[in-house]
């Protein structure tokens, strides 16, 4: 991801959520800071890994890498929602399909399905899952 565009994300959902405000507790002892919260998230969503696991990169415990993310992904649809998770119009729909096939999937408009296809140059150890239809 862009720092541009990771840094977006962080400002709006800073904005205007308070979980990812940093706070000072009881002895005046600053929080964690917006930007590890968001780095929690999108590493859990982008690597498909447990909350536990980003303990060791970011020093936070497992409760809280799962309170950031499920205040990062209601963060996200609060403040993005409107502009970029609504539906699509016509013109974008017919942007999509042309792009589409110029691309040779005509028809095609969400996400590709390839376990029909074969890959030549499929790492050995996953062969078996290709064939028994698993990834």
């Amino acid at each position: 991801m862009r720092r541009h565009l990771f840094l977006r994300i962080v400002h709006g959902l800073q904005s205007r959520s308070e979980f990812f405000q940093q706070r000072s507790d009881g002895l005046g002892r600053r929080g964690l800071s917006p930007l590890i919260k968001c780095t929690a998230a999108i590493r859990i969503l982008a690597y498909g890994i447990s909350a536990d696991c980003v303990d060791e990169y970011l020093k936070i415990g497992e409760s809280t890498a799962m309170e950031c993310m499920k205040n990062f992904m209601a963060g996200v649809i609060q403040v993005f929602g409107e502009e970029y998770l609504r539906k699509p119009t016509q013109a974008n729909v017919d942007r999509l399909l042309a792009v589409a096939e110029a691309r040779d999937f005509p028809g095609m408009l969400g996400n590709i399905d390839c376990m029909h296809w074969e890959w030549k140059n499929c790492p050995t150890a996953c062969k078996r899952y290709l064939y028994k239809g698993l990834i």
